[in-house]
């Protein structure tokens, strides 16, 4: 019987998910609040259903006798999957606690605990009168929102009073976090776990917009930044991390940062990154994340760990996003010859077509990999 699969939400990196998914054979089905996104127009069905709204979804799973519920790229999606995968005895990686510690920052630090080496200083607040305990500088971020939403660097009291609400406005929750600020180069970290054993990490460096804190502009493929030394306390972080938060199997994210050649948790997550990250470690390694993933959950096969990696590559790989501020036409003429010259590239806007607000700063439009 052909299986069929649900994928929450229609962004580009869910988008990604359906056509994997159509390649290996399966049926897609997808829903999300409007068809507002490219996952929409390649899917077999799309269905209107705000993801929040767990009830429908599950009448939908099973009028359409779906096998599998699950997204990409997305912390709000995880916990309503996983807690409809336990509830259906449908396959999942983690429980809904797990993936709703990962979505929340302060049960996220909270969790991994202040003696974790791994973790910085965080105080969680849900008023600006509270009394600060941390030092400037330091990032305010919503406590449980996505995609570098209300995330703001912080130098100064008058600063923090004039951005505190626009953060807290993005919090599901009404609470903001205050975490020590790590100076050093940042990075993206992706795993794969099976049975609590990391099998499959690959550190690479993230660089950001310097005008836009936290937004990113390229990912590049080993990491440059990274001695031997810091190599082996970052997998510990990690290792240690995964078991804390109940993270067994399945794909990791984490984004990290380096101070003093000390490697500190961001954000980490059960799920794969939000930025198409599996495609160019594909160049880079061999290896098909979004297939193994999908493989793994639907027919508990791991083999694209085994017969495809590829540990002797030399090259460096980037994947650079196109950016640009919303509510303007999207223009790609600027990166035409760059682009031309990549080994990929994706437009997630037709030129002209109007650029929606998601960070409500600078957002991306397209991205493309090329050797370093």
């Amino acid at each position: 019987m052909n299986q069929k699969v649900l994928i929450l939400g229609v962004a580009a990196v869910q988008m990604d998910a359906i056509i994997e998914l159509k390649e290996m054979g399966y049926e897609t089905y997808a829903c999300a609040m409007a068809k507002d996104g490219p996952g929409a127009d390649v899917v077999d069905h799309f269905k209107e259903i705000n993801i929040l709204d767990i009830e429908s979804l599950i009448n939908y799973i099973k009028e359409n006798k779906i096998s599998l519920v699950y997204s990409v790229g997305s912390d709000l999606a995880m916990p309503i999957a996983c807690h409809i995968s336990e509830r259906l005895n449908m396959p999942h990686f983690v429980s809904e606690e797990t993936a709703k510690i990962c979505n929340n920052k302060n049960l996220m630090r909270s969790t991994l605990g202040n003696d974790f080496k791994g973790n910085v200083k965080f105080q969680v607040v849900s008023s600006v009168e509270e009394e600060i305990n941390l030092s400037f500088p330091f990032i305010l971020k919503p406590a449980d929102s996505q995609g570098q939403r209300g995330v703001k660097l912080i130098y100064s009291y008058e600063e923090y009073r004039d951005n505190f609400e626009d953060s807290k406005r993005y919090s599901r929750s009404g609470l903001v976090i205050l975490e020590q600020y790590i100076s050093g180069p940042e990075l993206s970290v992706n795993g794969y776990v099976v049975n609590g054993q990391i099998v499959f990490l690959i550190p690479s460096d993230r660089e950001t917009w310097p005008e836009y804190t936290g937004l990113i502009h390229k990912h590049i493929v080993p990491t440059e930044n990274l001695t031997t030394e810091s190599s082996k306390e970052l997998i510990n972080i990690i290792e240690v991390a995964c078991k804390k938060l109940g993270i067994n199997n399945g794909p990791v994210y984490a984004q990290m940062k380096l101070e003093q050649g000390k490697p500190y948790i961001i954000e980490i997550t059960p799920r794969l990154d939000g930025c198409h990250m599996w495609n160019v470690l594909k160049y880079y390694t061999g290896i098909n994340l979004l297939e193994l993933t999908f493989n793994h959950l639907l027919n508990n096969d791991i083999s694209e760990l085994i017969e495809k990696i590829n540990s002797n590559n030399k090259d460096s790989y980037v994947l650079e996003f196109i950016c640009q501020e919303p509510n303007t036409p999207a223009d790609y003429l600027a990166y035409q010859n760059v682009v031309n010259n990549s080994l990929y590239r994706f437009n997630y806007y037709k030129s002209g077509e109007n650029i929606r607000p998601v960070n409500g700063k600078y957002e991306k439009i397209g991205y493309f990999i090329y050797k370093k």
